[in-house]
């Protein structure tokens, strides 16, 4: 159900009072110049074939509530995060883990704060379905084992291409290979975790992963706001807004969506319900709000295309392309056995040409112009790569549908996720604000 604007505005200028001294010097009248309403304004949807942009612009209700979305932080999220400078950052941590472990009545002097943060993530919302969850994340765990290793990648750097939302990755030292190459693996981390059976549930990893993840964002936030020179709001209006979830929660089920309405359905079956519902909830858990939350294909494309509609667009080398050169020149495992190294030589070369295929619309001349360039070899290992993932994903699906080998199948999708978590390593979920760089407009 849709959130009135009034409400959302006054939840979005409510910041200011909650926290002055991060939001205070915020005009939330005045839209920032990433905002971009006008028939004539370039736009992330201007990358997209065959769509009128003036199909989403006409929703004056939806773009009145995005408008709003785009400045809003996690008020929850944002207020412990706050507390860092009282609590130290190694404290802040243990205890958001502890109360994720434990309950917050485990947490010995927990301030409200936390409290409020754990309470929010705890209520169910009404629609949600766990049984359906359970189903996304059991199809999910197919793609998770065999096909994400190959991709998450290039669907990692595809939230680069624009300086208006890129800008906050950049200033946290992500112009770096080794962070990039955590920042890619903390990724990787959280969508494996939230794919293993009861990873959503109160006391699973996965509900941890979320809060974790959502505690990083509000460091950022809190950490560029409150140094001098390290954020222009005029430009880029809130830091990491929660709208700008979207694209790395919900690209699956905006990719499956645009299948389901291309094949002429206005619905999804069963199978596909499931994985919408893992993709809401895994997002509701990061704080997006619900009424961005979809969970039809036409509201879903809907949502996505006016967001895209409203988010200006332009590409600078120095944020943009640093951070693509930086994420595809970074080392993702350290494993020097022979299958180590042609796994990372396969990675590698399938990841740029399906961030070509899937963000670029085939355009290699324009891939290499931004530090992605993509050769005949490039293509050919992506071929043979792509098939024999293909293979062996067509074998699982087979053996899901047979009663007598299911869930050996299951278990060993299982195994093979955690041997992944394990190679990526232990996911700290921080932000290293010793490591931030001014960026100006």
């Amino acid at each position: 159900m849709n959130m009135d604007v009034s409400t959302i505005a006054r939840r979005v200028r409510d910041q200011a009072v909650a926290l002055p001294e991060l939001f205070g010097r915020f005009d939330f009248d005045r839209a920032p110049e990433r905002w971009a309403a006008e028939a004539a304004d370039v736009t992330e949807l201007g990358r997209v074939r065959g769509v009128d942009r003036a199909d989403y612009l006409g929703d004056d209700d939806l773009v009145a509530r995005i408008r709003e979305y785009t400045m809003l932080g996690d008020r929850s999220g944002d207020a412990y995060a706050a507390l860092m400078p009282k609590l130290g950052f190694q404290r802040t941590v243990a205890m958001l883990i502890e109360a994720c472990d434990k309950g917050i009545d485990a947490v010995a002097e927990a301030p409200p704060e936390l409290a409020a943060l754990i309470a929010e993530m705890e209520v169910v919302p009404d629609w949600l379905d766990m049984k359906l969850v359970e189903a996304g994340a059991a199809y999910e765990r197919n793609a998770t084992a065999n096909l994400a290793p190959f991709l998450i990648r290039g669907a990692f750097i595809a939230t680069f291409l624009n300086k208006y939302s890129a800008l906050p990755m950049a200033l946290t030292g992500t112009l770096g290979h080794a962070t990039a190459a955590r920042r890619v693996k903390e990724t990787a981390t959280f969508f494996a975790t939230t794919a293993l059976p009861h990873a959503l549930e109160r006391f699973g990893p996965g509900f941890k992963a979320a809060a974790m993840v959502r505690l990083m964002h509000s460091m950022v936030r809190v950490n560029v706001l409150s140094r001098p020179g390290m954020w222009d709001v005029e430009t880029y209006g809130m830091p990491i807004p929660q709208l700008d979830q979207m694209p790395a929660g919900l690209i699956p089920i905006y990719f499956l969506s645009q299948e389901v309405l291309a094949k002429g359905r206005t619905s999804f079956n069963r199978e596909e319900q499931g994985r919408v519902e893992l993709a809401r909830y895994r997002c509701y858990l990061l704080g997006l709000p619900e009424d961005l939350l979809a969970d039809t294909p036409q509201e879903i494309v809907r949502i996505w295309r006016t967001r895209s509609a409203t988010l200006r667009y332009e590409y600078d080398d120095r944020i943009c392309g640093g951070l693509l050169r930086a994420t595809m020149e970074a080392e993702l495992s350290k494993n020097e056995s022979p299958k180590g190294r042609l796994t990372r030589r396969l990675e590698r070369s399938a990841s740029r040409v399906f961030f070509v295929k899937a963000f670029l619309n085939g355009d290699e001349e324009r891939a290499a112009s931004v530090g992605v360039p993509v050769g005949k070899r490039d293509h050919l290992i992506y071929g043979a790569t792509m098939l024999g993932v293909a293979g062996r994903m067509a074998a699982y699906r087979a053996a899901s549908r047979l009663p007598g080998v299911r869930r050996l199948a299951d278990r060993d999708l299982i195994r093979r996720i955690e041997r992944q978590l394990a190679g990526y390593g232990h996911a700290e979920f921080r932000s290293d604000a010793s490591q931030y760089r001014p960026a100006t407009a």
